[in-house]
């Protein structure tokens, strides 16, 4: 994580307009849910309790960086297909439960590492980050704040049940 955090800051500090993203707000979304309803929320967490029990841990690498409209993302190579074929069985669990629409495109894994309002178009070195595991997978609650999200984690689980 180290190594990420001082990329951004060398790629991205004279950018302007550009918001980095802190180490705390650094993660690959599974599914994102918008706002739910507090009841509904043991069911979520059992659905990615299930879900990552019968997971093989992914294996992960950098393929690029991409902007969307909105943010600066690390694009990730997933090895083995295991963190697509995690989201994929998380997505279907929620949408039978009814809190999730499944996006037109297909899931990609990234890191979001950069926030904008007008898209900057830099083309940074991209870091050295070795291949990675992700060992755990959570629920986040995220509070919109002036300054930005802040999440907080509800419950986080091991993945590799496989």
């Amino acid at each position: 994580m180290r190594e990420l955090v001082e990329w951004q800051r060398h790629a991205f500090g004279d950018a302007r307009d550009v918001r980095v993203l802190s180490a705390e707000h650094l993660h690959i979304t599974l599914a994102f849910l918008g706002h739910r309803p507090v009841g509904e929320v043991e069911s979520i967490l059992d659905a990615l309790r299930e879900a990552a029990a019968g997971a093989e841990r992914p294996l992960l690498s950098l393929r690029r960086y991409r902007e969307t409209r909105s943010v600066g993302m690390l694009a990730l190579d997933d090895e083995g297909g295991r963190a697509g074929l995690l989201a994929r069985d998380l997505h279907t669990r929620l949408e039978a439960l009814g809190v999730y629409e499944p996006e037109r495109r297909e899931w990609l894994p990234h890191v979001t590492v950069l926030r904008f309002k007008v898209r900057p178009r830099l083309r940074p070195q991209l870091p050295d980050l070795e291949r990675f595991s992700p060992s755990d997978a959570a629920v986040y609650l995220s509070r919109l704040r002036p300054g930005g999200a802040q999440y907080e984690v509800l419950e986080s689980v091991v993945l590799g049940g496989r």
